[in-house]
């Protein structure tokens, strides 16, 4: 026969609460007599229990509270399945409060649900008892079993009420502590981060791959083919010659800005050669003169070269177009650690952040790699951008 799932959904999971309450109970018997030593031989006024009590409490401050803390992370691991992290240090007073405390009074509470388990158990048995037994029935025989199976109820609700506690508790006293949860978040996050960083920067570089040797090698053969054609024919009526040295003038136009787009991706002078090469090719192509100071002992990391790149890029563009400047100094060094980008100019000044000069994309695209930017524009300038940024993000 189906039970009715009202009367069946108190006992839903009791088993592992039972199971849980039970593994509870036998690991924290140690902390039990500990803390039942002082009332044993006449209680607590005797010296001798009070001297053993103490340095029971000392062996379990020190060498039994990580065991202790690992057993009760593995009960909690087997039966609700909750996976509890082990906080940074070997034990802390959260622990000792847990093991001498909480642990042994939910324990308690534990075997008295037990308890009230097999009493439930015995007593919803009694017609079972009265027919085994040559015993004569009885009214209160109804009463028994009616009793036991509200036993048997309660202690099931009880079962899963433990439990919960337990969980909760166990969890906020032998994990990590907050501050500790909060820099485990934050390193995961910092990771998380630097991932998805290196990420873009590969997509980048591919895309900087597919572009210079896919469409770009095909706009310039059709460049060389449309030039050919001038060449090799002629005669051709005028125009045609016109629509042909149209479409000459647009592919070479299109390779063109198709260099600066690769270029300002992720040129791969800059992945073969480093950042020295880099900005040196960015000053020899700029208007104006660019003075370029690289001090690099060693290369940092690709995802901050590419920013630094990107950085000097922007700011020169900058200055070309908005700072009327007659020169530009860039210089990059290495100092402990961290990779120090300046770029100035001796322009008018009064760069704006808000006045769509890219200065606050340049400060984003610094601050996904934890570097920090800024700037000096007074009017009048100079106008100096500098930007830090950690040689290994």
């Amino acid at each position: 026969m189906r039970i009715p799932a009202p009367l069946r959904c108190p006992f839903d999971g009791a088993g592992r609460a039972v199971a849980l309450l039970a593994a509870g109970v036998l690991v924290q018997l140690g902390p039990l007599l500990v803390m039942a030593v002082p009332w044993l031989d006449g209680g607590p006024t005797r010296a001798l229990s009070c001297v053993v009590a103490v340095v029971g409490m000392a062996g379990v401050l020190g060498a039994v509270c990580p065991v202790l803390s690992r057993m009760q992370r593995a009960r909690f691991r087997a039966w609700p399945g909750v996976e509890i992290p082990a906080p940074g240090r070997g034990w802390s007073w959260r622990q000792v409060g847990y093991h001498l405390v909480v642990g042994p009074l939910i324990a308690l509470g534990g075997a008295c649900v037990l308890l009230l388990w097999v009493a439930a158990a015995v007593a919803v048995t009694a017609f079972a008892w009265v027919w085994a037994l040559p015993a004569d029935y009885a009214v209160q025989d109804v009463y028994v079993t009616a009793a036991g199976l509200a036993g048997l109820y309660a202690a099931a609700w009880l079962s899963g009420v433990l439990a919960r506690l337990d969980t909760r508790v166990a969890a906020d006293r032998l994990g990590p502590s907050r501050a500790e949860r909060l820099a485990r978040r934050v390193a995961e996050v910092t990771e998380s981060r630097a991932g998805v960083v290196d990420a873009a920067d590969a997509e980048r570089r591919r895309i900087e791959r597919d572009l210079h040797d896919g469409a770009q090698q095909r706009l310039v053969s059709l460049a060389v083919g449309l030039g050919l054609a001038k060449v090799t024919m002629p005669d051709l009526p005028d125009d045609a010659r016109k629509v042909i040295d149209e479409a000459h003038r647009e592919a070479k136009e299109a390779i063109a800005e198709l260099q600066d787009l690769v270029r300002g991706l992720h040129p791969a002078v800059l992945e073969d050669r480093g950042l020295d090469a880099a900005l040196s090719g960015l000053a020899g192509r700029a208007p104006l003169p660019v003075r370029v100071q690289v001090d690099l002992p060693v290369r940092p990391a690709p995802a901050v070269e590419a920013v630094a790149y990107f950085v000097v890029s922007e700011a020169l563009a900058n200055v070309v177009k908005h700072a009327r400047a007659s020169k530009a100094d860039v210089s990059v060094r290495e100092d402990r650690g961290i990779l120090l980008v300046v770029v100035s100019d001796d322009g008018v000044g009064g760069a704006d952040p808000s006045g769509g000069t890219g200065l606050a994309g340049l400060a984003k695209r610094v601050a996904s790699v934890d570097g920090t930017f800024s700037f000096s524009s007074p009017a009048g300038g100079p106008t100096t951008v500098t930007v830090e940024l950690p040689c290994a993000p």
